[in-house]
């Protein structure tokens, strides 16, 4: 990777798009590349309408303000599509990834985008099956992985295990559990 990826994340309160955007920062920066992660913060509350942003790079990064082209947006409620703005300022060739059962055929014309791809992956059903609850945000990082090629998942998994050892300490159902949701994500999302 030479160019700078950008990502923007739209997501509820709750549903953990800014523990997403820290967590992918610090195994992408383990790997040894540049990065940012971090939230838009406001008056959050549980439910309301959340951004996070990444850029990740080879170089070292000189910005210092919100993604407001991204490359890549990820949506972790799709309930968002249409009223929060998640395709605005797309880059002509990026890329949409919601969390959903729907084909992205479906997200495309919703959104009405006739540029880039879209992506889905039922990531809440994959959080449910793997760790018990609906917080989608760690199957949505697999699924980004793949998305981007930013890393591959043999490289990545090892690194987000030290990240994820280090957040939840000795919890190692929640650990093993969001490895299993990553990987999942990361072999069903699909695109066009």
């Amino acid at each position: 990777m030479s160019e700078l990826l950008e990502i923007r994340w739209h997501g509820r309160g709750g549903q953990g798009a800014k523990t997403a955007a820290v967590l992918l920062a610090e195994v992408v920066s383990a790997a040894g590349r540049y990065i940012q992660g971090f939230p838009e913060y406001g008056p959050e509350r549980m439910g309301a309408p959340v951004l996070a942003f990444n850029r990740i790079s080879d170089r070292p990064i000189d910005l210092h303000c919100h993604v407001t082209e991204p490359d890549v947006v990820v949506v972790l409620d799709p309930t968002l599509l249409g009223k929060a703005g998640v395709s605005e300022g797309l880059a002509a060739d990026g890329s949409v990834l919601v969390n959903t059962p729907r084909p992205p055929g479906e997200i495309r014309r919703e959104l009405g985008l006739s540029f880039g791809r879209v992506f889905t992956v039922d990531a809440s059903q994959i959080a449910v099956d793997t760790l018990g609850k609906n917080i989608p945000n760690t199957p949505m990082i697999g699924a980004l992985v793949r998305v981007t090629g930013v890393m591959g998942l043999d490289e990545f998994l090892p690194l987000m295990k030290v990240q994820l050892q280090e957040k939840f300490k000795a919890k190692g159902d929640v650990v093993e559990g969001n490895l299993k949701a990553i990987e999942r994500a990361y072999r069903e999302v699909r695109g066009e």
